[in-house]
C-alpha cells in the first residue's frame, strides 16, 4: 500500500517533527490483524485449488493419461488417482472401451428404436466408380475402438479425419476393382470383410491407436438417375439366368436318361456276343467230343446221331407217315393228331 506522506514545504528554516512523521505512518498502514486475516483467507483459497487440482476420477470405460508440462509420463486405469496440483500435471481422460461410430454416405439425425437418417449432401462419399465404368452409390458404416490412448492422442493430429480419409480411400480402390454387379449383390460380405482388414492395417502403420471392430456396407444401389435403366438391366440378365437354369435342368435330364439307354444297349450288346461266342464254342466242344466218340465207334456213333436227328424232326412234324421199305405204297395210318381225335370223336356220336 502507498504511503500518503506529504514532506513539508521547503524554505521555512525548520526541522521536521519525527515523532508525527512515525505516528502519520503507523496511522496509515494497515492493522496486523486485518493481515492475518488476509493471509487465512489466502491460506483457504490455497487449499481449496490443491484439493480440486490435486486428484482425478477415470471412469469404468475410460483409461487416463498423466501430462506433466505437457510431456506423457504414465498411463492409469478406472478410479481414483492423484497427480500434482497446480497445473503441474493435467489428466486426460479417453474412452477405450466404448465403441464409436463413423457413416459414411449418409448421417444419422434421430437415434432410436426406429433411427432416422439423412442423405442430403453426403452424395461425394457415396457415389463411386466401379471396374467397368459405372457409378454406384456405396453407403457403410466403420465401427471402432480406442485400443491405445496415448497413440490415439499424439501420433496423429486428428484421428476421426484420419480414420474417414482412410476408409473412403479403402472402399473407393476395392470398388473401382470390381464389377457393379459384384457390388450390388454377390460379392457385399466379401467387400465389407476386405475392407475392415486393410483400413486396419493402414491404421497401424500410421500408429493411430485404433482397432476396426466392424465395416459393414449399408446401402448399395444406382444413382437415382439411372436406377430404372439398372433395373431394365437386372430383370433381362434374372431373364437369363432363368433361360440358362431351364436348359441345364432338361440337359441334367435328358443326358442321363440317353447315356443309360446307350449303357443298357452296349450292354445287351456285349451280353448277346459273350452270348453267341460262349455257344458257339460249347458246339465246337460238343462236335470235337462227337467227332472223338466217332473215331472210336463209328457205327454206334451214326446211329446215336441218325436216332437224335429223327427224334428232333418227328417232334417238328405235323404229319407222321411210317414206310416199309419193302412196300410201294403208303400203308393206311391212323391219325393221331389232336384235330383229327376230335373229329373221330364226333362221327362216333
Amino acid at each position: 500500500m502507498p504511503m500518503d506522506w506529504t514532506p513539508p514545504p521547503r524554505g521555512t528554516g525548520r526541522e521536521p517533527d519525527l515523532n508525527k512523521v512515525f505516528s502519520d505512518f503507523k496511522n496509515k498502514m494497515p492493522s496486523f490483524k486485518k493481515v492475518k486475516g488476509i493471509w487465512v483467507v489466502v491460506l483457504i483459497v490455497a487449499a481449496i485449488i490443491l484439493g480440486s487440482t490435486a486428484y482425478y476420477t477415470v471412469g469404468p470405460e475410460e483409461n487416463g493419461i498423466i501430462l506433466r508440462f505437457g510431456l506423457f509420463v504414465r498411463e492409469s486405469g478406472p478410479g481414483l488417482h492423484f497427480k500434482l496440483p497446480f497445473g503441474i500435471e493435467q489428466a486426460i481422460n479417453v474412452k477405450t472401451g466404448r465403441v464409436f461410430k463413423e457413416e459414411f454416405g449418409f448421417r444419422g439425425i434421430s437415434p432410436g428404436i426406429k433411427s432416422r437418417f439423412t442423405e442430403k449432401g453426403y452424395s461425394d462419399e457415396s457415389l463411386m466408380l466401379t471396374g467397368d465404368l459405372n457409378v454406384i452409390e456405396v453407403k457403410w458404416i466403420v465401427q471402432y475402438k480406442i485400443r491405445d490412448p496415448r497413440l490415439w492422442l499424439f501420433a496423429v493430429r486428428d484421428p476421426v479425419a484420419a480414420i474417414r480419409d482412410l476408409s473412403e480411400s479403402v472402399m473407393r480402390q476395392i470398388v473401382g476393382n470390381r464389377l457393379s454387379d459384384q457390388v450390388l449383390t454377390l460379392q457385399r460380405v466379401e467387400i465389407a470383410a476386405k475392407a475392415q482388414k486393410e483400413l486396419q492395417t493402414l491404421l497401424d502403420s500410421y500408429k493411430t491407436g485404433v482397432q476396426i471392430v466392424t465395416v459393414k456396407l449399408q446401402d448399395v444401389n444406382p444413382p437415382p438417375p439411372v436406377q430404372p435403366a439398372f433395373n431394365e438391366v437386372n430383370e433381362a440378365r434374372q431373364q437369363k439366368e432363368r433361360m440358362i437354369n431351364e436348359a441345364q435342368e432338361a440337359y441334367n435330364r435328358e443326358i442321363p436318361k440317353a447315356l443309360g439307354e446307350a449303357s443298357r444297349v452296349v450292354t445287351e450288346a456285349e451280353g448277346y456276343a459273350t452270348e453267341k461266342v460262349n455257344r458257339a464254342q460249347g458246339e465246337a466242344k460238343r462236335f470235337e467230343d462227337v467227332l472223338a466218340s466217332y473215331l472210336t465207334a463209328k457205327d454206334v456213333t451214326r446211329r446215336r446221331l441218325y436216332l437224335e436227328a429223327m427224334q428232333r424232326m418227328i417232334k417238328n412234324a405235323e404229319k407222321i407217315y411210317v414206310v416199309d421199305e419193302q412196300v410201294r405204297g403208303v400203308l393206311p395210318l391212323l391219325n393221331l393228331s389232336p384235330g383229327a381225335a376230335k373229329a373221330a370223336g364226333k362221327e362216333v356220336k
